[in-house]
């Protein structure tokens, strides 16, 4: 799960860390009061969306002015005028794709003295089964193109889970980012505060960048984005009630509700399986064929009738879908309780593109008996290359 970066501020901001003072607005006279409440005598007003990349964006909608997502202002009135100007409006960065997202909220923020911009972050490195620090000197720019054009300017430093946060990692990661003096014990500090942070909350990212020297010689997390372990949102109600829908995919947040996990992606065949390994190999095998998946789509051991036909839904609600392929190896799943869930859907929403099923398992003749007898436009396969391949052909054949 996401949040917005000022509920990641205000959430780091609880566990002690330094973070500029501001304040999240939904209206123009909302802006205004913060801008005076915050003093000045510079302001950031920055577009809060899901997406990285904000200060490089571009507005989609004529009016919004040539600047970007993330803008500076020197005054009151040029707050409000840069609230008018991005409120409502469609932001485009390299994170959002051509659609963009529309601007709902803002934050004011008050001005910061830069002398620095550094980049940090903490992740579950996956190799190591631990939390790893990345940090580099380049910050404010994407750490993807420093990895690639300047690796050996990022530094990373694992931490051991028996032993926890210990100073020698904050030490390291201050060496690495050129700093001295009392910075070091300063960003040892800081460091062991988000490591408590990232682990009390169950993060699974946590990035600042830029993380900036002032003029005075402090550290300060100008910028924030955290991601959390969705299996672990049931222990904190709290993180649960930052998530914003309107960020997410209408269709993930509908799978959501009927437990179902799902995936949009971009490709035109839709998927329905039983669990996760053949979810991605049912994927693999269309791109193997020459297609594309348009979504990751896994219906679970013990899904009902009713969830089966929440999933069949879903993925013809994309318009992208051109075909549909229904692969189910039933063990706990049964393969009569999936015929009759794709029944009850295709009854409700119709089926207007080719759909190939694949049936293998638990009660695996029943549940094709139901499909042949309910007189549904049904191509059944005999396994998952010939599943592939029926889909794949009857796509082509339809476009």
């Amino acid at each position: 799960m996401n949040i917005h970066e000022y509920q990641a501020k205000e959430l780091l901001s609880g566990f002690g860390v330094p973070v500029p003072k501001g304040i999240a607005v939904f209206s123009v006279g909302e802006a205004k009061e913060a801008a005076e409440a915050l003093g000045g005598p510079v302001w950031v007003v920055k577009s809060q969306i899901h997406a990285g990349g904000r200060g490089k964006g571009k507005f989609k909608e004529s009016g919004a002015g040539e600047k970007g997502g993330v803008r500076l202002a020197r005054s009151i009135d040029e707050v409000v005028a840069d609230v008018e100007k991005m409120l409502g409006r469609t932001l485009v960065t390299h994170q959002t794709g051509p659609s963009g997202r529309a601007v709902k909220r803002l934050y004011i923020e008050e001005g910061s003295d830069i002398d620095r911009e550094l980049y940090l972050s903490m992740l579950v490195d996956r190799a190591t089964s631990r939390i790893a620090f990345i940090a580099s000197q380049a910050g404010g720019m994407n750490i993807e193109e420093v990895a690639e054009e300047t690796p050996e300017k990022i530094v990373t430093v694992h931490v051991d889970p028996a032993a926890g946060y210990m100073p020698h990692v904050g030490r390291q990661i201050a060496y690495g980012l050129g700093l001295s003096g009392d910075q070091i014990g300063e960003c040892d500090r800081l460091l062991a505060t988000l490591y408590k942070a990232f682990v009390d909350k169950d993060m699974s990212l946590l990035e600042v960048n830029p993380l900036v020297v002032t003029k005075a010689g402090r550290l300060v997390c100008l910028d924030a984005k955290i991601n959390f372990d969705d299996n672990a949102l049931f222990r904190h109600p709290d993180v649960a009630a930052l998530r914003d829908p309107g960020e997410e995919d209408p269709k993930e947040v509908e799978a959501q509700e009927h437990d179902l996990s799902y995936v949009a992606l971009d490709g035109s065949i839709g998927c329905m399986v039983n669990g996760a390994g053949l979810a991605m190999a049912t994927m693999d095998i269309i791109k193997l064929y020459g297609a594309e998946p348009a979504n990751f789509l896994d219906v679970g051991g013990g899904a009902t009738k009713d969830r089966v036909a929440a999933a069949f839904k879903i993925i013809t609600a994309d318009k992208r879908v051109k075909g549909i392929l229904v692969n189910i190896f039933g063990g706990i799943m049964r393969c009569d309780v999936v015929a009759e869930g794709i029944i009850a859907a295709v009854k409700q929403v119709g089926l207007k593109v080719p759909l190939v099923v694949r049936l293998e398992g638990t009660n695996v003749e029943l549940g094709k008996k139901i499909i042949a007898d309910s007189g549904l436009d049904v191509i059944s396969a005999d396994d998952l290359d010939d599943a592939a391949r029926k889909i794949v052909d009857a796509v082509k054949v339809a476009a």
